[in-house]
């Protein structure tokens, strides 16, 4: 059996545990620069607001239908998520977190009412971090996150829904007629790994239910399509098949790019930014252990700038003669590449930094020295990624990018960001005393 254990809403979830006035309204989160809505509150989902809307079309909602939308607050986000898979893992002897608000939990040779324990999991959950969870069971991982989408679909329609689904859901439990009635109501697009673009395929081969899905033939479907889509039906069907003990390859590449909160004209805001933007995917690069062989750097007007002659586009790749992974190689082989690719008179809009050439660390003699890397440097960059997980990304940060912090004119727009309640010591929540007539 195995369960899974999920955050609902869980970027609302996190922000009304510190605002309860958010409690019962409609509420989205932005994306980066509050563009899209990444996170609904059921509210704002029976508004009829999608999922990656963007923000100017929905921004009259707050006038008409009392709409709250709040910048993206990833270090809260993060850190409530630590702190629920920690309690998550209580629930069986493995746990494998599949995202920032679901986990997988491994239940064979549980003993007891599973279905109970789940129970009282998300109970401790709910009383402990104040996040509500949905938790579904079942028998195998795809079975198991079936169940907690019928989990939340009769939470929030108990009228369409028998009562004793909603919040924990075993799929085991319940009676082959019913379960054949509620898999014949959900869309293929329930089923996890059936993406958009396989529905339509199925569909127009008759495959229109979780129920249809579940009664076809496994080899059938992996000859036609994928042994992908083989092994999710088998998985439908009460058949294990996800190795779980097959740990993902690193990333061949690693990018990070932003478009600016408002475009920049002058070079050394380019510098900041691309130090920025390449002290962070150095910081994903010795994640994963491993080095880059070369770094692209690209930077580019808006696409959306009506006078052609106004628009400007340009990267450039630089082959390092080392394969690094200290930030500071990294950061000054980009602004070389910067130096080279920049043009006066255009305002950039989006700049971005690409790592490529990856290479395994631990077969290359990194703590030989070479130019600008001591033996040392390594421990420097463990001490820097410690600090910045710790205390936050800009704790410790390098000079070339800037001291201005969310003033700089490149930085994201983060202009309706809630306090980092639970990792920045300023910005913890206080509590008043009420005043008594004495005082």
């Amino acid at each position: 059996m195995f369960a899974l254990v999920d955050g609902n809403n869980f970027y609302v979830s996190c922000e009304r545990v510190f605002q309860p006035r958010l409690q019962g309204r409609a509420v989205v989160v932005l994306s980066n620069n509050d563009g899209c809505a990444i996170a609904r509150s059921n509210e704002a989902k029976d508004m009829g607001i999608a999922m990656g809307a963007p923000w100017h079309q929905i921004r009259p909602l707050e006038r008409s239908h009392g709409l709250i939308a709040l910048s993206a607050n990833f270090a809260l986000y993060g850190d409530m998520s630590e702190r629920m898979m920690a309690l998550a893992s209580a629930l069986g002897y493995r746990q494998d977190v599949y995202s920032i608000d679901e986990c997988f939990i491994h239940l064979h040779g549980v003993s007891g009412d599973l279905h109970e324990r789940a129970q009282q999991l998300r109970q401790h959950i709910r009383r402990s971090i104040g996040i509500p969870c949905g938790i579904g069971l079942g028998s195998t991982p795809t079975r198991a996150k079936l169940a907690n989408h019928l989990a939340k679909l009769a939470e929030r329609h108990p009228h369409k829904y028998p009562a004793e689904l909603a919040q924990v859901c075993d799929l085991e439990r319940i009676d082959q007629p019913l379960l054949h009635r509620l898999l014949q109501g959900l869309p293929i697009s329930a089923v996890w790994g059936v993406g958009r673009k396989l529905a339509p395929q199925l569909q127009s081969v008759g495959v229109h239910t979780v129920l249809d899905l579940l009664q076809s033939d496994a080899a059938t479907m992996g000859h036609h399509w994928s042994s992908v889509l083989e092994r999710t039906v088998r998985e439908l069907q009460g058949t294990p098949c996800l190795d779980w003990d097959a740990l993902p390859q690193p990333k061949q590449q690693i990018a990070y790019t932003r478009s600016f909160g408002r475009t920049v004209t002058a070079q050394g805001h380019l510098q900041e930014a691309v130090s920025e933007y390449t002290a962070r995917a150095a910081e994903k690069l010795r994640h994963q252990h491993s080095a880059a062989g070369a770094i692209g750097v690209y930077i580019r007007t808006s696409a959306h700038q009506p006078n052609a002659d106004e628009r400007y586009s340009r990267g450039l790749v630089m082959t390092l003669p080392q394969a690094s992974q200290d930030s500071a190689v990294l950061i000054g082989a980009a602004l070389r590449a910067l130096e080279r690719i920049y043009q006066p008179g255009y305002r950039y809009a989006k700049a971005g930094v690409h790592l490529l050439d990856l290479q395994d660390a631990a077969r290359l003699q990194l703590a030989l020295p070479w130019a600008g890397t001591s033996p040392e440097r390594p421990g420097l960059m463990q001490t820097l990624d410690s600090l910045n997980q710790r205390f936050g990304q800009t704790t410790v940060q390098w000079g070339s990018a800037g001291l201005g912090g969310r003033a700089r004119p490149w930085s994201m727009r983060q202009e309706r960001r809630t306090p980092a309640y639970t990792t920045r010591w300023a910005e913890l929540p206080t509590l008043h005393a009420p005043r008594t007539p004495d005082q």
